[in-house]
């Protein structure tokens, strides 16, 4: 025992004071905290691709031209819907607290402020407080003199509608199409919003039938063997060789058969021959023959022909799957036709585009009226007052 009093004594073992700087430096523990890397210094992980995602076309064989076509449609997708849903409303306003829970009626996006997106069109749209001291907006006096125009468009143009809901029915199985079909695609088409009223005029071609449901069918009246003639059909009157090329229907055949190139190729434009018309009774061949296969590339190629930008989406396609006698293999069977169809968009959105009404800017050859009135609105939607005023004073 006394040598640890000795030791204690001559060593100085009792523990020095505490320095009161490290106190305060290390008064509280900083080991919860986690250390942030560097936005710039992470790495960066890729979504995993989906057929949401994914795009239908490789990188090499992308039309950046049709592309961008979806890519305006997505631009002005408030434009189009609002300009609808507004037309439909008592003296074509809407109180702004109620657009605000509107979002997929008027298409802009969900859980932000419609006012920002009425206000990226000031030619169009416009707001102001009512004598019940709410905001409302309505279109501005410029458009609803467009929209006075567009009226007249298809005044002007409602022959021509007629004809292509005829040639609807007349593709359709059983020659007759639900009025909700058609009026849900009326854009495509170029046809008015008050058709079904307009339809009435034509006792000729078309009945209303009203089912027990109370679902409301329009039913073709009279074949007309004139309208019965496919875009396609009349292309290959004037040039066989053209048709026959547009389209690939290739047979599989074993190797023992020691075919070169030159042969494979006639064997499968021989195989393309015959077309399969549209307007036949092609729902009754077998469903996964090839005579029905090209049965449904010529419905398909009919119907685009039938639209007024000469394209549709899969949304557009499946509401007249039944009608037509489409299968679940569209999509593949599209495909296979890259000389005549162009897909754009991705693998779960996609849109199919008539290549030869196209050129290699991405402009149709020949614009339907409604097209040219809708590439006049898009430009005066592009627009801010100020430029409009600059453009008149130029003039």
């Amino acid at each position: 025992m006394a040598w640890r009093l000795f030791l204690s004594k001559t060593l100085n073992l009792t523990p020095p004071p505490p320095n009161p700087k490290i106190l305060k430096i290390c008064e509280f523990s900083t080991s919860f905290l986690i250390t942030k890397i560097p936005k710039k210094l992470r790495k960066k992980h890729k979504k995993p691709e989906s057929a949401r995602t994914r795009p239908v076309q490789p990188q090499s064989s992308t039309h950046s031209r049709l592309e961008s076509i979806l890519t305006r449609d997505s631009t002005f997708r408030f434009l189009t819907k609002t300009k609808q849903f507004l037309s439909k409303q008592p003296q074509r306003v809407l109180r702004l607290d109620d657009a605000g829970k509107l979002h997929r009626e008027l298409g802009f996006p969900r859980g932000r402020k419609v006012l920002k997106s009425i206000q990226r069109h000031p030619l169009i749209f416009e707001t102001y407080r009512h004598v019940d001291n709410k905001m409302w907006f309505g279109f501005t006096d410029f458009a609803e003199e467009l929209l006075q125009e567009e009226s007249s468009i298809m005044d002007a143009m409602e022959i021509d509608r007629v004809k292509k809901v005829r040639k609807l029915l007349m593709m359709s199985k059983d020659k007759r199409i639900p009025l909700s079909t058609i009026y849900h695609n009326r854009l495509l088409f170029g046809i008015p919003e008050d058709f079904r009223d307009r339809v009435a005029k034509y006792p000729e071609y078309f009945r209303i039938v009203v089912e027990n449901d109370g679902k409301r069918i329009l039913e073709l009246v009279n074949w007309d063997p004139t309208l019965a003639v496919s875009e396609l059909e009349r292309q290959f009157v004037v040039s066989e060789y053209t048709v026959v090329k547009a389209f690939q229907f290739p047979v599989k055949y074993g190797k023992d058969l020691g075919l070169d190139e030159n042969d494979t190729r006639k064997l499968n434009l021989l195989n393309t021959l015959p077309l399969v018309s549209p307007y036949s009774d092609g729902w009754k061949l077998d469903m996964w023959s090839l005579d029905a296969e090209k049965y449904r590339v010529g419905i398909v190629h009919e119907f685009l022909n039938l639209t007024v930008e000469k394209r549709a989406s899969i949304h557009n396609i499946v509401e007249f799957k039944e009608e037509f006698s489409l299968t679940r293999r569209t999509y593949e069977m599209l495909k296979k036709q890259p000389r005549t169809f162009y897909l754009a968009g991705t693998e779960m959105n996609w849109a199919v585009f008539l290549k030869d009404a196209y050129d290699e800017n991405g402009v149709l050859f020949d614009k339907d009226p409604q097209v040219i009135f809708n590439e006049k609105l898009y430009n005066f939607a592009r627009m801010q007052q100020r430029e409009v005023v600059s453009r008149i004073e130029e003039k």
